[in-house]
């Protein structure tokens, strides 16, 4: 899962130019590199169609088990009363209680997942708890995703937007978002959570993983608004400002969940 590409990257190549290498250039090139072994294809095949059915079968009982705390979310709830569309940023890390915090509400939510197969396995999985996918990355497919992105807003969903995903780098939010705000004229909320009882993987972004009855903390910060007509330098402003805020909150959500892991060891 993650949010749009910060922009479209294209480059031309001068026709009958060519790179040649020769085997004197890259001595025993061929030798020194083994090909990859291929998953066979049923396998595959397997993998993406169980994987989203455990996956939120886990969700599903996480969910059934956990208390839920909000805080300062009280704006996020009367702007959704409203029928307001929305942008929910949040990070990486913490997307895995996120369908929890829309369940529920009546809302439509669209997310971009990558067109590669952890990405059909999340389409799958998110599926099963009514959020929309569409298929793109910053590298393949991107602008396309954009679009889609923009043309579910306009069909009437919330978008779920991770700054700093494909691949990071953590806690560093990209542009896209902003110029998605730009684009469809909706509010930034940044969200968050946090619990008390978690595993946190050993991954890039260290994915937390809530625990069965533990205690979540979800924490939403300011909004933001991005000007139809912002500059460039507005955006980068306003990325940095995203970011800030991101961090700020999910400090706090973290912190909250910390002292109250350390009360109720202390009863």
């Amino acid at each position: 899962m993650h949010g749009p590409p910060d922009d479209v990257d294209s480059r031309r190549v001068t026709p009958g130019a060519e790179l040649k290498l020769s085997s004197d250039s890259v001595p025993h090139a061929a030798s020194r590199t083994r090909p990859k072994k291929k998953s066979p294809d049923w396998l595959i095949a397997l993998l993406v169609a169980v994987a989203p059915r455990l996956i939120s079968g886990a969700l599903w009982l996480i969910s059934k088990t956990v208390r839920i705390q909000y805080v300062a979310a009280d704006d996020l709830f009367a702007r959704w009363a409203r029928g307001e569309q929305l942008i929910l940023a949040f990070w990486h890390n913490r997307v895995v209680m996120m369908p929890i915090a829309c369940q529920g509400r009546g809302r439509k939510v669209c997310i971009m997942n990558s067109q590669h197969r952890d990405g059909e396995i999340a389409t799958r999985a998110l599926a099963r708890w009514g959020i929309r996918s569409v298929r793109g990355s910053a590298t393949r497919g991107g602008a396309g995703g954009f679009l889609q992105l923009v043309n579910a807003f306009r069909d009437g969903s919330d978008l779920a937007v991770v700054p700093d995903g494909p691949r990071g780098p953590r806690y560093v939010a990209k542009r896209g978002v902003i110029h998605l705000g730009k684009a469809t004229g909706a509010p930034i909320i940044p969200v968050t959570y946090a619990a008390t009882r978690r595993r946190q993987l050993h991954n890039w972004d260290r994915l937390i993983i809530p625990l069965p009855f533990s205690r979540i903390i979800y924490v939403v910060g300011e909004p933001m608004t991005v000007p139809r007509h912002a500059s460039d330098d507005e955006i980068e402003t306003l990325r940095t400002e995203l970011e800030r805020r991101l961090t700020t909150i999910t400090t706090a959500a973290d912190r909250q969940a910390a002292a109250h892991s350390e009360e109720q060891s202390q009863r």
